[in-house]
């Protein structure tokens, strides 16, 4: 007879194969016609929220792998709260201001000079348009990742209402007495023609000189030091540019300087090593003490003008003369002494980082005439030349120096007049200066990883006021009035709302297609002819760093509360988003727009290298979805440690495809065992098998989903493939199938391991939803109604522990027993005594193993008997906490159709299964 099909062999229509590349796309088309996303809105309507504010990217190219790392980790903490039983808010959003899209459009038009033909409302348009164009190709991008948010309503920092509110936060930051308009050296793009913020400032090597010169001191300041003949202070620069700008020379006040035999003045410790640098000869003459020096005059050698000699503590001695060359029109330490002192601030340079008239006017280089229009880097040698004697040293080096972050050019540092949030200002209402309240909130915050926060800390307590005006075209501009007789720049409450108004029925085009007449509230006192516009558009970090204010607190999007849960992005947006969204929420409410805060690292190959299209390493999101599906790249970013950088490759890929293989495998085998169970058998009636099972999979799946709720995905998933090739598929669906296939149908023995199974997939699955969303869906139709219920899908679930389980089954002692007879098991297979276990009986007097039922100790080392009798013929040993273990063939004989050596000759069927042939 053939008892094959007597047996219940496991049956489930969940297929091997995912299928993922061809099966995805269907069933996330289903999810959007199904609008899951309002769906879990719904299931969860009184449940209590969890907010994570999307940060916006930007919106002008297809997305790329860290994209998609982005957006998949946020989806996993949004999807893992919802199946916690959250009410879960995820509005992704869109930045569409700034340099990048204009430029692109620039590219377009065949470059600046012809856009600068065009005007402003028409290159505006064109901006736009382009923005659009990419918010649609990445969302489509977004949504084959599998990442469910509120697609249909997402935020567009260019869209009308968005503008107005963008607008508005820059209102209330004026109402608290925060924003400032002065003159003062900034980060200038001479290339692009614009400021730049900090977060917009890469460093690249650059070759500079490096030139030490000498400023005579004048008769009077002679006289009162009583020197005579030659004294010249030493200043030492790698920007011989800025040499006709300086007004003054700044030196330590806490340290001691020398006159030379040779006439020249530097700091007393480090006059040696200007000795050994041959920047200097001689002896020292005389020493004096800073404050000697402290408002006497020098006389600068390109041009004759005085140079203040003044005292400042940002003097350091760690390099150069302990004399500091101060021109406080071209940087951050020149303009903070230059204020304290009075020294004039002075900009020869013009936007394009060319000399300008004022070279001529005031005669900062002789014959200035030709250097006029000149580029300031192509100006170095001969300013040099012209100093003739008075440069005493000149050589070039390469150093690590700030370029534009879109062109790529070196930055210069340039005084202009510009629009500044100042962080050491006290908010209106406040006793604390906004660095003060920004610092505090940085402590209440929590970080993953924990060194978020000094890392944003640090960067707060030494950042400079925050310059957010720009000179472009593409952004929401600084929409106020400025009285043309008097300077004034118009703030009153109902002029700067009548503009919002207007923002926000005609967007901030407005500004530049509408007439004053029209856009001035009716009421202000002023005529249109009295007043001109500030034309200067906000910083982009702006528009970004606002959005809590436009999505969380405007109430124009059902997106959450405000303070958000969680921001999450990138680590290099400590000095970007996470900073300014810091600065404009506490300046404006006073506290930060978030809870937490998560940065991952950046993606790199297998070999930790920058991803870049001329290495050919480059690993795009559409080519991983089109060989592997959105899945392995989930599981990828699950399984990859976020804190630090991610190597992705087609190797790693393949372990990831590897790894999914395994875990559907998994679900596979367990659906298949689950498909005729009819009830769940309780806990205390089950077998001691399937409650250590249960037991087990209690501790580590509670174990994994705390550390999902801790963000620990990579820790979590370790524990979770951990379990599963061991404990799971290694021991217990090994070790169940036997009664499983063999068991009649309703035997307690076999519902009760279905019955862990089952409780186990139920657990499992919402443990991994988060992550393999599309996977856990299709597992939910394949599910057995005892666990389906009238569930519809996968997102009708909600992750509930494993309760109720007490096992005094002793692991410890059982794994090791198990253990060391599959040792001495592979032995015997390899000298070919044996082909499986089942040809095995074990003899032992263990007291823990007679406590156990006889056939779950059988099941548990798959052998066909566990006797206490005499050993006839010995093939192996082993002893457990004192306990001996010997191992000998079955002596009975093979049973055709469960293959235990259970049955008294080869045609007959054992008992257990007899009774099950004639049930």
């Amino acid at each position: 007879m053939d008892y094959k099909d007597t047996l219940l062999l496991p049956t489930t229509k969940f297929e091997m194969r995912g299928n993922l590349i061809n099966n995805e796309p269907k069933r996330y088309a289903s999810w959007d016609e199904k609008k899951v996303y309002e769906k879990m809105k719904k299931n969860r309507k009184d449940a209590q929220s969890f907010t994570l504010h999307d940060g916006p990217p930007y919106a002008n190219g297809h997305t790329h792998i860290g994209h998609a790392l982005n957006k998949i980790l946020k989806d996993i903490i949004i999807k893992h709260n919802y199946f916690s039983g959250k009410s879960v808010r995820f509005t992704p959003g869109w930045d569409c201001h700034g340099l990048p899209i204009e430029q692109q459009v620039e590219k377009k038009l065949g470059g600046k000079q012809k856009k600068e033909l065009l005007e402003t409302a028409k290159i505006r348009e064109l901006c736009r348009a382009h923005a659009s164009e990419f918010i649609d190709i990445q969302r489509d991008e977004f949504k084959k990742l599998g990442v469910i948010a509120d697609w249909e309503n997402p935020y567009v920092t260019m869209d009308y209402k968005f503008e107005a509110n963008i607008y508005r936060t820059l209102c209330n930051v004026a109402k608290k007495g925060l924003l400032i308009e002065r003159s003062k050296p900034v980060f200038w793009s001479w290339a692009e023609r614009t400021a730049l913020a900090e977060a917009e400032v890469e460093y690249e090597n650059k070759e500079s000189h490096s030139i030490f010169i000498a400023f005579e001191l004048s008769d009077d300041a002679k006289s009162k030091l009583a020197v005579t003949g030659k004294a010249a202070l030493v200043i030492w620069t790698t920007t011989p540019w800025t040499i006709p700008a300086n007004t003054g020379i700044s030196l330590n006040p806490n340290e001691e300087y020398v006159l030379t035999t040779t006439g020249y003045i530097v700091a007393k410790e480090l006059f040696d090593s200007l000795k050994e640098q041959g920047v200097l000869s001689g002896e020292i003459k005389k020493s004096f003490h800073a404050k000697e020096f402290e408002n006497l005059l020098a006389i600068n050698p390109l041009n004759g003008r005085t140079s203040r000699i003044v005292l400042g503590e940002h003097v350091l001695m760690d390099s150069g003369t302990g004399c500091v060359h101060t021109a406080p029109g071209h940087g951050e330490d020149d303009y903070r002494i230059g204020l304290v002192y009075d020294l004039e601030v002075i900009m020869p340079v013009d936007e394009t980082g060319c000399f300008d008239e004022t070279v001529v006017g005031l005669g900062l280089i002789p014959n200035g005439e030709s250097f006029v229009g000149r580029h300031i880097f192509k100006s170095n040698d001969e300013l040099i030349e012209m100093m003739g004697e008075s440069v005493l040293k000149v050589s070039k080096f390469t150093h690590s120096y700030p370029h534009c972050w879109r062109s790529h050019t070196p930055l210069i540092f340039r005084a202009t007049k510009q629009w500044f949030i100042s962080i050491d200002g006290t908010p209106k209402g406040e006793d604390k200066t906004l660095r003060e309240i920004a610092l505090n909130e940085v402590e209440k915050t929590l970080f993953f990883p924990e060194s978020g926060k000094n890392r944003l800390r640090s960067m707060v307590e030494n950042r400079p006021d925050w310059c957010i005006s720009r000179q472009r075209d593409w952004g929401v501009p600084i929409a106020f009035f400025r009285v043309k007789a008097t300077g004034e720049v118009l703030l009153d409450e109902k002029v700067l709302n009548f503009v919002a108004m207007i923002f926000e029925m005609h967007g901030s085009d407005a500004w530049y297609s509408m007439p004053t007449e029209q856009l001035l509230y009716p009421g202000s006192g002023y005529k249109a002819d009295e007043l001109e516009k500030v034309t200067d558009i906000l910083d982009v970090w702006f528009d970004s760093g606002s959005t809590w204010y436009s999505v969380l607190k405007s109430r124009n999007y059902d997106a959450g509360e405000y303070q958000a849960d969680l921001y999450l992005e990138g680590s290099d947006q400590h000095r970007g988003w996470f900073q300014s969204s810091m600065f404009l929420s506490t300046a404006v409410e006073h506290k930060a727009p978030y809870k937490m805060v998560l940065t991952h690292g950046f993606t790199v190959d297998e070999k930790g290298e920058k991803m870049s299209k001329s290495k050919g390493n480059v690993v795009a999101p559409d080519a991983v979805l089109k060989e592997y599906g959105s899945e392995i790249l989930r599981l990828w970013v699950a399984s990859s440690d976020y804190q630090g950088d991610l190597k992705i490759s087609q190797n790693i890929l393949k372990q990831s495809a590897e790894n999914y293989r395994k875990l559907r495998n998994t679900f596979r085998i367990m659906l298949a065992n689950i498909n005729d169970l009819k009830a769940i058998t309780p806990y205390n009636e089950m077998g001691e098998l399937d409650k250590w099972i249960l037991s087990e999979a209690k501790t580590v799946l509670d174990a994994v989903y705390k550390s999902f709720s801790n963000y620990n995905f990579v820790h979590g998933m370790s524990m979770l493939n951990n379990f599963i090739v061991n404990e799971l598929s290694g021991i217990y669906i090994d070790i169940t199938k036997d009664s499983l296939y063999c068991d009649a149908i309703n035997d307690p023995r076999r519902t009760s391991s279905q019955s862990a199974m089952a409780i186990m997939t139920k657990s499992l699955l919402t443990l991994i939803a988060p992550i393999l969303t599309y996977t856990a869906d299709e597992i939910v139709e394949h599910l057995p109604a005892v666990i389906k219920a009238e569930r519809e899908d996968i997102f009708d679930f909600i992750h509930e522990s494993i309760e109720g389980v007490a096992s005094t089954f002793d692991a410890l002692y059982m794994n090791g027993a198990r253990e060391k007879f599959f040792e001495i098991v592979d032995g015997l297979k390899k000298e070919k005594i044996i082909k499986n276990t089942l040809e095995l009986v074990i003899v032992t007097e263990s007291e823990k193993i007679a406590k156990m039922d006889k056939t779950a100790a059988e099941d548990w080392f798959v052998v066909s008997g566990i006797a206490h009798t005499e050993i006839i013929e010995e093939l192996g040993k082993f002893e457990v906490e004192g306990d001996i273990f010997v191992i000998q063939k079955a002596t009975k004989a093979k049973c055709p159709r469960c293959w235990k050596y259970q049955s008294k000759d080869e045609e007959s069927t054992c008992e257990r299964c007899s009774k099950v042939l004639n049930a």
